[in-house]
């Protein structure tokens, strides 16, 4: 009798746990319009970062776009139909670091800094440097006639390794301020950000937070953790610093820029920061696009958000009147101040 209770009573425990299993197994999606459309949603919902930033910003609702969007999913319509309606539901995050790519197209947003002024010309860039600058991995650089030092960093995506920074602020080392230009840089290796970042440094400084996801509900995150800017064992600057900016400013260069400002002998020139402050993560559709999105918030040394972008310490814009005469005046203007 005894035996029989117990099996009896394993049975039951067996049958209450069926249900559970069930909840606790992933919902996979098919690879149709309409499971992709879920798929993609849910990722979003998931792992994004943002989702109560932007609310505040300009009232994002990330369950009223996914009602709003679903109307337009339909299993008959053509991937290239498909691809359109996903990526303007990407739209909705205003988001430079999130993107759908697929083997047909790459879908991107970049209102960010299409929607602004330039404030920079390669024209011009290219009648400050001469021909006889010199080039030290991914920088170009030379002295300019009223002896500032300066510096183009188009990308980060080009390495400087540490070479050729001793080179380059060696070569720079007589001249009585420096001028970093870092306009119309997308990003690229946050590490090389931070090397450069380091050469202007004289102390473990600390320059902003981060925040990593720990669950899949909006507001799931680590507490915010400090990071710290180390000063280089090599050759470092101790004189004052112009970076320039302007909104095609973004990601790994963003990140840069707010290291920088926290320095006391830098200061930001030109125009407002295009943002992207969150470390990106990507993850697969059903039909094998994938999906790019932000996944860890970073924040200023004041805890501030810094996804929209930074402002300059001193803004200036182009006009139409210097950029006729060969003159840009970011740069003369960061020339006046460190001549100052």
């Amino acid at each position: 009798m005894k035996k029989e209770l117990l099996h009896i009573a394993l049975l039951v425990q067996l049958i209450l746990l069926v249900p559970l299993v069930s909840c606790v197994d992933n919902e996979e999606q098919d690879n149709s319009p309409t499971g992709n459309f879920e798929a993609l949603w849910k990722i979003i919902d998931e792992h994004y970062c943002f989702f109560d930033y932007k609310q505040h910003e300009y009232g994002l609702d990330w369950n009223e776009v996914y009602n709003r969007y679903k109307v337009r999913v339909s299993d008959k319509m053509s991937s290239n139909q498909l691809f359109e309606v996903l990526c303007d539901m990407l739209g909705e995050l205003r988001d430079g670091h999130v993107n759908l790519t697929s083997s047909m197209d790459f879908g991107r947003y970049w209102k960010w800094q299409e929607n602004y002024p330039k404030n920079y010309s390669d024209t011009l860039e290219r009648r400050y440097l001469g021909t006889d600058y010199k080039i030290a991995g991914g920088l170009t650089y030379r002295v300019l006639d009223d002896n500032i030092g300066y510096i183009r960093y188009a990308s980060f995506t080009n390495p400087v390794g540490e070479g050729n920074l001793d080179d380059c602020l060696s070569y720079l080392a007589l001249c009585r301020g420096l001028i970093i230009d870092i306009r119309n840089n997308g990003g690229g290796d946050l590490t090389t950000a931070e090397r450069l970042a380091g050469r202007f440094v004289h102390e473990k400084t600390l320059v902003s937070y981060i925040q990593h996801k720990t669950g899949m509900g909006h507001n799931d995150f680590s507490p915010l953790e400090p990071r710290f800017l180390e000063p280089s064992s090599n050759m470092r600057w101790h004189k004052a610093v112009c970076v320039l900016t302007n909104r095609s400013v973004f990601s790994a260069a963003n990140d840069f820029a707010v290291m920088m400002r926290t320095l006391p002998n830098v200061l930001l020139v030109g125009d407002h920061t295009g943002g992207g402050s969150g470390l990106p993560m990507s993850n697969s559709l059903p039909n094998g696009w994938t999906v790019r999105y932000s996944a860890s918030p970073m924040y200023d040394s004041k805890k501030q958000q810094t996804e929209f972008g930074i402002s300059p310490d001193v803004s200036v814009s182009f006009n139409d009147e210097a950029t006729a005469q060969g003159i840009d005046p970011i740069i003369e203007t960061a020339r006046e101040l460190l001549t100052k």
